[in-house]
């Protein structure tokens, strides 16, 4: 089984540019998406070449903002949205399809902004939803992929030092808040299989950040521990072009 995982930014500016091929060159089982910015309605409208899909999004309630899609050859046995905590659920960031052997969470985690304005709601955030998880793999294994908006260890951005506490997705909050996901019982399966590769999932626009490779990857597929032993590949497509962030895929078997 064949999974991959892409913060597309603008699901319409995607597929204006070259993502429809893309994606059937990808010939994924299924297909997360992270920030579409765009509606339920207009997700399908966007990717109905897509007919031999199922197509599940959950947006946000401001229009053209986050918003994440899975996209999956199989029907899944059910889907559900958000975590039931008000608050967290008006952004569109979560979704799960449940299929026979796991759920699939895929998930857009907030960023803490400029200045670092939203890293207490960020560090709330992480810790509701690290306990869904918990739930959720009571239930059943899961696997979670999206894009989490933090660089966990140094090897994981390119200017580690430059960037501790000081910048967006390499805070010690942030840090912790992701080790504590990992420690309701995921493997970073990227790490897992690579343990010192260095490559990066997500590039600044500003300053010629992607030709330098002056990067970050904030971008994750996390198996449950149950699973480990599935876990065939997992890889990054950085050469792949069409957003700030770049597809990350993960093989099981």
């Amino acid at each position: 089984m064949k999974l991959i995982s892409w913060n597309i930014n603008g699901i319409r500016a995607a597929v204006g540019k070259d993502f429809i091929r893309q994606f059937t060159s990808l010939n994924a089982d299924i297909f997360c998406l992270q920030e579409t910015k765009a509606q339920e309605d207009q997700v399908k409208d966007a990717l109905k070449a897509l007919k031999e899909y199922h197509v599940y999004s959950n947006s946000a309630d401001k229009k053209g903002y986050s918003g994440v899609c899975i996209i999956s050859k199989k029907q899944p046995l059910s889907v559900n949205y958000n975590i039931g905590i008000l608050e967290h659920d008006n952004e569109g960031r979560i979704i799960a399809a449940e299929f026979e052997d796991f759920y699939l969470v895929n998930v857009y985690v907030p960023n803490s902004g400029e200045g670092l304005k939203r890293l207490s709601y960020r560090s709330d955030w992480d810790a509701a939803f690290a306990q869904y998880l918990s739930a959720l793999r009571l239930h059943k294994k899961v696997i979670v992929t999206g894009d989490f908006n933090v660089a966990h260890q140094a090897i994981d951005l390119a200017r580690p030092k430059e960037n501790y506490n000081k910048t967006s997705g390499y805070t010690q909050i942030e840090i912790d808040g992701m080790s504590n996901i990992l420690a309701q019982g995921f493997t970073d399966s990227y790490r897992y299989i690579n343990p010192d590769m260095i490559q990066y999932s997500f590039w600044s626009v500003r300053f010629g950040a992607r030709p330098k490779n002056i990067g970050w990857r904030i971008d994750y597929f996390l198996v449950d521990e149950r699973m480990n032993d599935r876990i065939k590949e997992a890889f990054i497509l950085d050469n792949e072009m069409g957003s700030d962030h770049c597809p990350i895929g993960l093989t099981l078997e």
